[in-house]
């Protein structure tokens, strides 16, 4: 089945001709090749570029490889990468004329010297440069800054809920959950049974995202970093650090590691897009707090694969789903901290720090965001909204349940929409 991914194919037909190098990166098996290869491969024929215009080179592909005289095997077993020299020249040998080229590259950090290639297209005015890369420091960090500004950044998320459920036609509530337990990987939606999914999910984890981390980074306690990403996955939406996690593997797994490396690991996950860290921010005080942080999955499928899909706690999960949903629409989304005063059991006033899930910030738009499974007593509604209305401005307030209902306003002016309601449309936050 072909999923068509119009937010992300748009994003490449709006950067086309900008002068820069398109970097499309994206966590493992979330679709870049299928975005880049497919989607806007036909949308260039489609709109009359002819074929002899569009050079594709994967170079993790042996069919591809042949082309320029080189062997995946060798690569692999010698660990080097594709000679920059073999590919610049096939690439020249394509070029025969003035009209524009487009040039789609897959992987391109398995390319030795691939900055230095790359920077030679910028020279040239007839060639619009496209390439994929599934790891963050290699990509977004390096490179666009060795392009001092001329490579342009398009992150592709796992499938979004609306991209899933618009492509699989299953009511809201069997698409959530199924979306929930097996998460937006494409490929997931390819196997039939529950089986062949939970199977798919456990293979790759351990095959392709845990190893790509082992051996990129060269880690050497495997079974430390392995046991880190259970502590993460079994703590997704709660606040900790390195100490708090190195102090859990002393007591827990009586296992002495440094706060150090524990950091070290997480970054690794981070750079590999397994993992998204937001930063805590206080709102009134206006400043960012280091420590204690929360982690977030960027595929529930491999979040709850690498639990053996025991924990599947619903509002957790769900967080987590409005957390990839915020930076999926491109939001800077930082985790909330209010200060406010409140008595105790004495009838002293106490000062107690309150959270707010999401400050989700973008241009002049912000919003503060509370995730709730269920608002069903005034009770939970005052507990949801009491940081919210603890905020010393003026921007919009927002309760997402899990609860269908319509959206409206409460009479304290805090925004309540459905869950279904807000994940089905990209402008739901702008009523």
């Amino acid at each position: 089945m072909i999923i068509n991914r119009d937010y992300y194919l748009q994003k490449l037909i709006n950067a086309k001709h900008n002068g820069m190098i398109k970097v499309i990166t994206g966590l493992r098996r979330s679709g870049k090749s299928f975005l880049l290869f497919e989607l806007f491969n036909k949308h260039l024929t489609d709109i009359g570029v002819d074929s002899a215009h569009i050079i594709k080179f994967a170079f993790d592909s042996q069919d591809y490889l042949d082309l320029i005289g080189e062997d995946l095997l060798e690569l692999n077993l010698k660990k080097r990468k594709v000679d920059p020299v073999k590919f610049n020249n096939y690439i020249k040998s394509k070029i025969i004329d003035n009209k524009t080229y487009y040039i789609l590259l897959d992987e391109i950090q398995l390319l030795d010297s691939f900055e230095t290639v790359l920077n030679g297209y910028l020279r040239k005015s007839n060639l619009d440069v496209y390439v994929t890369g599934s790891n963050a420091k290699f990509l977004s960090k390096d490179v666009i800054t060795e392009f001092r500004g001329r490579g342009w950044q398009i992150h592709v998320n796992p499938l979004s809920f609306k991209e899933y459920f618009e492509a699989f036609g299953k009511s809201k509530e069997e698409a959530y959950n199924e979306y929930a337990v097996y998460g937006g990987l494409p490929q997931v939606y390819e196997f039939s049974s529950d089986a062949d999914k939970v199977k798919y999910l456990n293979s790759i984890f351990e095959e392709t995202y845990l190893k790509d981390i082992i051996e990129r980074n060269k880690v050497v306690n495997t079974n430390e970093l392995g046991e880190l990403l259970d502590f993460l996955a079994s703590s997704i939406g709660s606040l900790t650090n390195p100490t708090k996690l190195a102090n859990t593997f002393a007591s827990v797994k009586h296992v002495k590691i440094h706060p150090d490396t524990i950091r070290k690991y997480i970054e690794y996950f981070a750079d590999s897009f397994l993992v998204s860290t937001p930063k805590r921010y206080d709102i009134n005080g206006k400043g960012y707090i280091n420590s204690p942080l929360k982690y977030y999955f960027s595929d529930m499928g491999l979040r709850n694969a690498r639990l053996n899909f025991r924990e599947l706690e619903l509002p957790r999960l769900m967080e987590n789903i409005v957390y990839n949903e915020l930076v999926m629409r491109g939001y800077n989304v930082d985790v909330g901290v209010v200060e406010l005063y409140e008595q105790n059991g004495k009838g002293k006033s106490v000062l107690k720090k309150t959270e707010v899930d999401f400050v989700c910030n973008q241009s002049d738009k912000r919003y503060y965001i509370q995730v709730s499974y269920a608002l069903d007593s005034e009770e939970k509604i005052a507990q949801e909204q009491k940081s919210l209305l603890h905020i010393n401005d003026a921007f919009k307030k927002i309760i997402i349940v899990k609860d269908s209902m319509k959206p409206h306003y409460n009479q304290y002016g805090v925004y309540i929409i459905g869950l279904y309601d807000f994940l089905l449309n990209m402008n739901s936050l702008d009523f």
